[in-house]
């Protein structure tokens, strides 16, 4: 049985299958489970190492959803035959990409019969980043104004729809002339076809846009929630990016704002803090990870997993449709997805 793994040598990476073999011994809370879907997200070499996650062979492929085969003896959420999803702790020696894999099944939730596992296999992070922004970090709550930044991204489509389901105004932008046109389209899967994105912001036609637009549909108040996928640290005139400044988000929060950065290496100057201060906003790094960093979060996060894949299965979340790739073509897959960083990819086995 092969699987895909990321050989790491002096900070350069290659996709590699290795031959790998399960144990004759099923664990007691194990569960056996073939794999028929499995998401593939770019790898953060430099976090796996600062979480002391070094090894030379890293295994690709963590957002899984399959068909359980076998079970443990003191397992009592699952039985053979269901179906179930679920994302593999960083320490799983198993890769997502083996036809069977060996998990605890505290990892693990069941999968509603409406949702296909290609689907499911290739939205649960998101989901997960969607949930983890909006209702832990940022205490979303209907009559909020939100921003999501990227919009048409797979995570910035999540949070859209995650947040209109809860009764709150969107506006995001967009970085091309189709994403502004598929954004302005969205419309819920049921009920009033009303437009799910209040305001599209084309910041692909002039960055600077971004805060007057925000201010004049706001009244000039400001958001509530800004949820970015990246910002800038300086102003870069010589370069072409459709990322905001730091400095710009801080401005179009209002008072008692809450920004959610992905940008891990973020730094405030004092005029910033001042900023921060007199609107009495706060900032809060989204990652994602740190849920399976503590087992007291844990029922918490499968109720969060279950609630992403009912949701999913109703058609509330509706991400957007991944061309699965053959299994003899997840390594290139998984190349693109490392190199291109905001793109995913399924491979159905």
């Amino acid at each position: 049985m092969k699987g895909l793994f990321c050989r790491t040598n002096g900070g350069e990476f290659k996709f590699v299958t290795q031959e790998t073999s399960l144990p004759e011994v099923l664990g007691r809370h194990e569960v056996r489970v073939q794999v028929k879907a499995c998401g593939l997200s770019p790898l953060d070499l430099k976090f796996l190492q600062d979480v002391g996650m070094r090894r030379d062979f890293m295994p690709v492929g963590r957002e899984v959803a399959g068909v359980v085969r076998q079970v443990g003896s003191k397992v009592s959420f699952f039985q053979p035959d269901d179906e179930v999803v679920g994302i593999l702790p960083l320490d799983s020696t198993c890769s997502g990409l083996c036809d069977i894999i060996d998990v605890d099944e505290q990892y693990l939730v069941e999968k509603p019969e409406k949702l296909g596992y290609v689907n499911a296999a290739g939205a649960l992070q998101d989901g997960l980043r969607a949930y983890s922004a909006l209702h832990t970090h940022a205490r979303m709550a209907a009559g909020h104004t939100l921003l999501v930044m990227d919009g048409a991204s797979s995570f910035g489509l999540m949070c859209i729809q995650l947040a209109c389901y809860h009764g709150v105004k969107v506006l995001t932008t967009s970085h091309s002339q189709q994403q502004h046109t598929f954004l302005e389209q969205l419309r819920p899967s049921a009920g009033v076809q009303d437009p799910l994105v209040a305001r599209v912001i084309p910041v692909y036609k002039n960055p600077s846009d971004l805060l007057p637009a925000v201010l004049e549909e706001t009244g000039g108040l400001g958001v509530d929630i800004v949820v970015d996928s990246g910002v800038l640290l300086q102003e870069e005139p010589e370069k072409l990016t459709l990322l905001p400044h730091k400095h710009d988000i801080i401005s179009l929060l209002a008072v008692g704002g809450h920004w959610v950065t992905s940008h891990q290496d973020l730094q405030l100057d004092p005029p910033d803090c001042r900023l921060m201060f007199l609107k009495s906003a706060c900032v809060s790094f989204l990652n994602p990870e740190a849920w399976l960093a503590a087992t007291a979060q844990q029922g918490r996060y499968l109720h969060i997993l279950r609630d992403i894949v009912e949701k999913m299965s109703s058609g509330v979340l509706r991400p957007q449709p991944e061309t699965a790739a053959s299994l003899q073509e997840a390594m290139v897959a998984m190349e693109n997805v490392q190199l291109q960083h905001r793109k995913k990819a399924v491979v159905q086995l």
